[in-house]
């Protein structure tokens, strides 16, 4: 079957408001949140949970990713019932590809983390400890979905009109960093920075997805379905 130009189409508006609100995302919220919970918290005078704060936090995004993109995600919806079949054929192969590629970077890389954990992992693992229902729901489906539509659909699906090499490029090393940086600043550990090897090939395993059949839905399921397995891996 001929690959499919996945389905971006965005509007200029969609583009606009997808590039605020992806900076607003990766590099404002992460740093915002405590002080804005606490400062809520102070004006309603009682502290905010959080659980509570955890699930304000990531139905908004959702919610905001919604409405700027709900013209995109009908589309994308449109092209996934175009080709259902191939779509779940994608996100087996996906899957295998995921964890194929994990498994020879985790051998290649042994030594350059030695001594050191995945503090995204073990904050996970910490939240379905406390609140297993919310993490569960947020690891599963919201952030994925949130995930998808930004470094997929917006950033990977921009730039390979102009360059596939440069779409790859910059949504899988965007992807990276976020799952990372936060953690390096928290921990004083620039050299943290370079566990975001660890998240490249999931990256470009699920642009491949994307790309691959033209439809968010199918990265989407390999992103959901490759938090589902590392989610059990953790509940072990």
């Amino acid at each position: 079957m001929a690959r499919k130009k996945p389905a971006s189409n965005l509007s200029a508006g969609e583009q606009f408001a997808g590039a605020v609100f992806f900076i607003i995302y990766a590099l404002i919220l992460p740093v915002a949140m405590g002080p804005l919970f606490r400062l809520a918290g102070h004006l309603l005078g009682r502290r905010i949970h959080a659980d509570t704060q955890a699930a304000v936090y990531y139905y908004g995004l959702f919610a905001v990713t919604a409405v700027i993109f709900h013209g995109f995600l009908a589309r994308t919806t449109r092209r996934l019932l175009e080709d259902l079949p191939e779509a779940l054929k994608t996100v087996l192969i996906g899957l295998v590809g995921i964890y194929g590629l994990n498994a020879i970077l985790a051998r290649l890389s042994g030594a350059l983390f030695s001594g050191r954990v995945n503090l995204n992992d073990g904050s996970i693992s910490a939240q379905i400890a406390s609140t297993p229902h919310m993490t569960l729901l947020t690891v599963l489906l919201l952030a994925p979905f949130v995930e998808e539509t930004l470094f997929r659909g917006l950033v990977f699906g921009s730039l390979k009109e102009r360059s596939r090499l440069t779409a790859y490029a910059v949504s899988c090393l965007l992807f990276a960093l976020l799952h990372v940086w936060q953690f390096a600043v928290e921990s004083r550990d620039p050299a943290y920075l370079l566990m975001m090897v660890r998240y490249l090939a999931p990256g470009v395993v699920l642009a491949w997805a994307y790309e691959h059949t033209g439809t968010l839905w199918a990265s989407f399921g390999v992103h959901a379905a490759a938090n589902a397995l590392s989610v059990l891996t953790m509940l072990d």
